[in-house]
């Protein structure tokens, strides 16, 4: 039987910046102010090192909150309309909607694949890069569910077709996967897909002649969206959450 592995330690003033609580001499200032307290105690020693286990925010309290948690970090977003999930693209980011010293993390945050500015949904965030790599590779074939509402009705053979695994999208070579679509009324239906290309859903409508006016995604492999998480809301995922997404 192999001994317990000993929780990664780390300084505090690097530990703290590195969760966005300012630079190392403003976390040093932090402590000496006696803002940071752990298992009770008042740190004084911003160079005291220090475990870091999942468990930190129920043991450490920095002026007055539980300390954010350490990574890895992984969020569950309830991805609004009107905004964008890059970094560098121009208008509000989904980033904005998070803490704002979350955006100094290290490692920084990053969108899991990307919904566009006029789609909704489900959206993971994380800093976690084995796992964001893991859910975006193509031989993971991870499912992404959406909503689309269309400009024209349906015509019926969509599903057969999306299905057969041979539809071309314009500018590229290889055909699409296999997709899932299941007709929800006259103009709007379910679509589930492994692939990840750009504007893949839109332009899979496009290429058969119609348009989709609104998109949502609703499910990521076996982690759905629920439906009391409004748009703009999240909530930091559970470990144990993760492994439902490869079920």
């Amino acid at each position: 039987m192999k001994p317990p592995q000993k929780p990664p330690m780390a300084r505090l003033d690097r530990l703290l910046a590195n969760l966005g609580y300012g630079s190392r001499r403003e976390v040093t200032a932090l402590v000496a102010r006696g803002q940071v307290i752990l298992d009770g105690a008042t740190l004084k020693d911003a160079g005291a090192r220090i475990a870091v286990t999942a468990d930190l925010p129920a043991r450490m309290i920095i002026a007055g909150q539980p300390v954010d948690p350490p990574a890895p970090l992984t969020i569950l977003m309830h991805k609004p309309l009107g905004v964008v999930c890059s970094h560098r693209e121009a208008g509000r980011s989904v980033y904005e909607l998070l803490p704002p010293r979350w955006q100094g993390r290290l490692p920084a945050l990053s969108s899991i694949g990307r919904l566009d500015k006029e789609t909704s949904g489900l959206l993971l965030i994380t800093d976690d890069g084995p796992f964001l790599h893991r859910v975006i590779s193509p031989k993971s074939e991870v499912a992404k569910r959406y909503v689309a509402t269309l400009d024209r009705p349906l015509a019926g053979g969509e599903a057969e077709l999306f299905a057969a695994g041979t539809l071309m999208l314009d500018g590229e070579k290889d055909p699409l996967a296999p997709a899932v679509l299941e007709p929800l009324g006259p103009n709007e239906a379910r679509l589930t897909i492994t692939e990840g290309r750009y504007h893949q859903v839109r332009r899979m409508f496009a290429a058969i002649g119609n348009h989709v006016t609104a998109l949502h995604r609703d499910r990521i492999g076996g982690l759905g969206l629920s439906e009391d998480l409004e748009p703009g809301a999240w909530r930091i995922l559970a470990p144990g959450e993760q492994a439902v997404i490869f079920d």
